[in-house]
C-alpha cells in the first residue's frame, strides 16, 4: 500500500464522512426507481446493521425493514479502550436504537437469530418468531475460537477475560486493571490475522500505559504478538517511547511472542518456543470466525469468515443473502466500524436497486481509523476502495498514515479528530451524539 501524510484538511473530509453519513457508499448514480414493497430483514445492530437499516428506509420508505439485535442498548467496541484505561465512562458507549423505531419506521426485534432457512427465506429467533425476507442482511460482528489457543476457553475467560466483545469483559478488564497492586505486569496476547480491529490491542495497551502512568507508575506491560508487524506500528511505537519510556515491551513472532497455552488459574502463558510469562492481569484475544449465525445461514467458508461478491457484499453461496462487517473476507478493507457503515451504506443501495429490477450503482468504500496513544496524542490511517476485475482493492495513492514527524499541535489535533469521530459516526448509525 502506498503511504503518505494526511493533512488536516483531509482528516476532517474523513471526520464528515462518517458524521453526516455521506461516505462514499452513497455515491455514484442514484437509484431512480424505488422498490413498492419487499421485505428484509437485517441481524446485527452494530456500525455495519443499524446503519444498513437505516439508509433502506431512507432509500426506499416503502420497504419493510426489521431489525434483529438482542441488546436494547448497543455497546461498541470502538472506545472501549479509552473506558479500559479510565478515559471514559462505560455508559458513554450505550447507543439505543428510538431513532431507527421513530424516525425511520424500522420494526426493530430485541431476540436472538439463531438459525437461517435459505430455502423458505426465514430466520428464525430465539423466542420462536419467524421473520419472513426477500432479502437478509447479516452483520454479525465476530466470534471467538475457543480452544484455538491451548487452555483458553469461555471458563479461562472468566480469570483472563479477552475483553474483544464488549460488555461484562470489558468491565472485568477494567475491575482486574483497578486491583492490580502498583508494580504488577500487564500481558496482553495479540492474535495473527485476521481479527477485528487490527490497531486495537495497540491502542489497548496505550490506554492502559495512560492509567499506570497516572496512578501504578511502576508497573510493566507485555505484549505478546503472533505477528511480525501491525497497523500504525511505527507510528505506535514512536509514541510508546515519547510518552511511556520503557514500560511496554512488545514482543514479535519471530522472537517468540506467539503464545500457544494459556494456563487461566496461574495467570500464565507459554510461548513457541517453551518461554513461560506470568502476568498479575492477564488479557487474551484470542483467533476469530464470523458470528455464529453466518455459519448456520450457510454463508461461511473453511476459514470461517464469509466470502462476498465485491459489487455488493451479496454472498457468494446464497442468492439474497449479504453479509457486512467484521464477518466478511473483505481483505484489503480492515475490520473496524468505519469499513461497517460504509459497506452498508453500499450493500442498502444495491438491495434497493436490485429489488426495483435495477443494477447496482457503482460501489466505492472509504475507511478512517484513529488511535489514542495518550488523550491528546492521536495517530490514523486512511483509505478508500474500490472495485478492479471483480476484486476488491485500495485505490492506487489513497492511503495515508499520520505523518511520523508531526508535532504535538498535530497529535493533538489527530485525538480530537478521533472523539469528534465517535461522536459523528455514532450519530450516523443510531442517531445518538456523544462526546
Amino acid at each position: 500500500m502506498m503511504h503518505r501524510s494526511i493533512t488536516r484538511r483531509e482528516s476532517l473530509k474523513w471526520m464528515s464522512l462518517a458524521g453526516l453519513g455521506t461516505a462514499l457508499g452513497l455515491a455514484g448514480r442514484p437509484v431512480w426507481a424505488q422498490p413498492s414493497g419487499g421485505k428484509v430483514v437485517v441481524v446485527g445492530g452494530g456500525f455495519g446493521g443499524a446503519t444498513a437499516a437505516k439508509y433502506l428506509k431512507r432509500l426506499a420508505p416503502a420497504l419493510d425493514v426489521t431489525l434483529v439485535e438482542p441488546q436494547s442498548r448497543y455497546i461498541t467496541c470502538p472506545f472501549t479502550n479509552l473506558y479500559l484505561g479510565g478515559i471514559r465512562a462505560f455508559d458513554s458507549l450505550w447507543h439505543d436504537f428510538d431513532e431507527l423505531r421513530e424516525k425511520y419506521g424500522v420494526r426493530v426485534v430485541h431476540d436472538l437469530a439463531e438459525d437461517v432457512d435459505a430455502d423458505r427465506r426465514i430466520v428464525k429467533l430465539q423466542g420462536g418468531e419467524a421473520l419472513a425476507w426477500d432479502r437478509l442482511i447479516l452483520s454479525p460482528g465476530i466470534d471467538l475460537r475457543w480452544g484455538a489457543l491451548e487452555g483458553y476457553d469461555e471458563a479461562a475467560a472468566a480469570k483472563a477475560p479477552h475483553a474483544w466483545k464488549p460488555g461484562s469483559q470489558s468491565r472485568l478488564l477494567r475491575e482486574q486493571l483497578k486491583a492490580m497492586e502498583d508494580g504488577g505486569v500487564f500481558i496482553l496476547v495479540a492474535p495473527d490475522n485476521p481479527f477485528r480491529c487490527p490497531p486495537g490491542p495497540y491502542e489497548r495497551v496505550s490506554m492502559v500505559a495512560n492509567y499506570f502512568k497516572n496512578h501504578k507508575p511502576r508497573s510493566k506491560i507485555l505484549l505478546l504478538d503472533a505477528k511480525d508487524g501491525f497497523s500504525k506500528q511505527g507510528l505506535f511505537m514512536a509514541g510508546w517511547k515519547a510518552n511511556y519510556g520503557d514500560m511496554i515491551e512488545w514482543v514479535s513472532r519471530s522472537n517468540d511472542g506467539r503464545v500457544m497455552r494459556v494456563d487461566a488459574d496461574r495467570l500464565e502463558v507459554e510461548t513457541e518456543f517453551g518461554a513461560v510469562h506470568k502476568a498479575d492481569v492477564l488479557n487474551v484475544v484470542p483467533p476469530q470466525k464470523a458470528g455464529f449465525i453466518a455459519a448456520r445461514a450457510g454463508v461461511t467458508d473453511a476459514s470461517g469468515w464469509v466470502p462476498i461478491k465485491a459489487r455488493t457484499f451479496e454472498s457468494q453461496q446464497m442468492r439474497g443473502i449479504y453479509v457486512i462487517g467484521d464477518a466478511t473476507q473483505a481483505a484489503p478493507m480492515p475490520k473496524s466500524g468505519f469499513v461497517a457503515n460504509t459497506q452498508a451504506k453500499v450493500t442498502a443501495r444495491a438491495i434497493v436497486a436490485d429489488l426495483a429490477g435495477e443494477a447496482a450503482p457503482d460501489p466505492s468504500w472509504a475507511n478512517t481509523c484513529y488511535s489514542l496513544i495518550t488523550p491528546e496524542w492521536g495517530i490514523s490511517i486512511a483509505g478508500v476502495y474500490e472495485v478492479h476485475d471483480d476484486l476488491l482493492r485500495e485505490v492506487p495513492g489513497s492511503g495515508g498514515v499520520s505523518p511520523m514527524d508531526a508535532g504535538p499541535i498535530f497529535r493533538r489535533q489527530e485525538a480530537e479528530f478521533a472523539r469528534a469521530w465517535y461522536a459523528g459516526i455514532t450519530q450516523d448509525v443510531w442517531g445518538t451524539r456523544s462526546s
